[in-house]
């Protein structure tokens, strides 16, 4: 078959196999936004009277049939294709061959992956904020669920202050909203419009229509200069992943905090019984494997964002085949983020508190005795802070949760 860059020559089964990789199976998901961006493409190269309206009505109706064969499950990205590109084109050129021998006028590769590779994250973007809001309010309603139940509040692993659910569930549900923000924020470098660059240094003669294909594709601007385009390759990407990070590095302390929570000597947490598993060899365990899992994909999370920023180290300008390898480890970050977030939404509206087994010790009150001391008796606060830490080491363990007060 003719790839897009095909000049004739043979080419070594293994080369290809080296040098395509994963990109057959990775442009999958791109597929769509690249039958987008191939429209938005012929419709300007129309307008410009750089096409015909025969032509451009061929191409249209081609790509949107063999988008939606593909979205049907019709057929699939071969290593031969290579990538989402030479299998779009060469399927409409078997369709509508003049009209598909025109479509790549005025576009490389580079800009053509680089507008799919976009409309893509900015989706991506979207869906990853949606699901983190999703499981930030399953927090708040397992607050509300729970807005009696008294928890010890830890520094150090060691008890040091009353705390509750409500104040531990919202405290997670605030910072996944904050991570939140930040994927959308991500959005900003991916939210330009790479169309016209082509292979970094524009179109010479042609009359292309940057803006009109920026408009259609919804993009907030056109990247400019053209050589801007494949020097900012990498960034956008290695923000999202960096985001996707910090969202999992919370939700990895949640899932440990739950760990903790459930275990024997804790026993302060019920996790949902199907996402628990047993022991091949002791019959009374109940182990939290999920929430292990999601415990250590932040080091998957910090390996895809390391890989993508080394990619683009040292690299000099324009377009270096080494970008192609950014592709993996940011739709494997970005699939890890969505797989966990499902995970704990599903888990969240099904975690139970047992409130009987919740007991504050009395010292966790020394700090408030402290201050109340210094308020009512007018004792300067670092002879309180001697007068309750002396008297919490005769402290005993009350039961229930009780609320405040409690003497030092």
């Amino acid at each position: 078959m003719s790839r897009l860059w095909d000049k004739g020559d043979p080419l070594d089964r293994g080369v290809l196999r080296f040098t395509a990789g994963e990109d057959h199976a990775l442009d999958e998901r791109l597929v769509r936004y690249d039958v987008v961006a191939s429209i938005a493409h012929a419709r300007m190269l129309a307008r410009q009277g750089l096409i015909d309206d025969q032509h451009l009505e061929d191409i249209v109706t081609g790509l949107e049939a063999i988008g939606a064969g593909h979205a049907a499950g019709e057929w699939h990205i071969t290593l031969q294709e290579e990538d989402a590109h030479t299998a779009l084109e060469s399927r409409l050129t078997e369709r509508a061959p003049e009209a598909g021998a025109r479509l790549h006028l005025g576009r490389s590769r580079n800009d053509q992956v680089l507008a799919a590779l976009r409309l893509y994250l900015l989706d991506a973007c979207r869906q990853l904020h949606d699901g983190a809001v999703t499981l930030a309010s399953a927090l708040d309603d397992l607050a509300e669920r729970e807005s009696d139940t008294p928890l010890p509040g830890y520094t150090h692993l060691q008890p040091a202050m009353p705390s509750s659910v409500p104040l531990w569930a919202g405290a997670y549900a605030t910072e996944i909203r904050d991570d939140a923000e930040g994927l959308l924020a991500a959005r900003r470098r991916l939210d330009q419009n790479p169309l016209g660059s082509a292979a970094g240094y524009g179109v010479p003669v042609l009359p292309l229509d940057r803006e009109q294909t920026r408009e259609t594709l919804g993009f907030s601007r056109t990247q400019e200069p053209v050589t801007a385009v494949q020097l900012s390759r990498g960034k956008g990407e290695s923000q999202l992943l960096f985001e996707i990070h910090l969202l999992l590095t919370d939700l990895g302390r949640l899932a440990a905090d739950l760990i903790l929570f459930c275990t024997q000597e804790f026993s302060f947490v019920a996790l949902p019984g199907h996402m628990t598993t047993g022991s091949s060899i002791m019959p009374q365990k109940r182990n939290p494997d999920v929430f292990e899992l999601i415990r250590g994909r932040c080091a998957t999370s910090m390996g895809c964002l390391v890989e993508a920023l080394t990619v683009t180290t040292k690299l000099t300008s324009g377009y270096h085949r080494d970008l192609q390898l950014i592709k993996a480890p940011l739709f494997r970050g970005i699939d890890l983020a969505e797989d966990v977030l499902e995970m704990l939404a599903t888990a969240v509206p099904e975690i139970r508190f047992i409130r009987e087994n919740i007991r504050l010790e009395q010292s966790l009150y020394a700090t408030e005795e402290a201050y109340r001391l210094t308020v009512d008796e007018g004792i300067p606060f670092r002879d309180c802070l001697l007068y309750t830490s002396d008297a919490a080491d005769e402290d005993l363990v009350v039961g229930g949760g009780g609320g405040g007060g409690g003497g030092g």
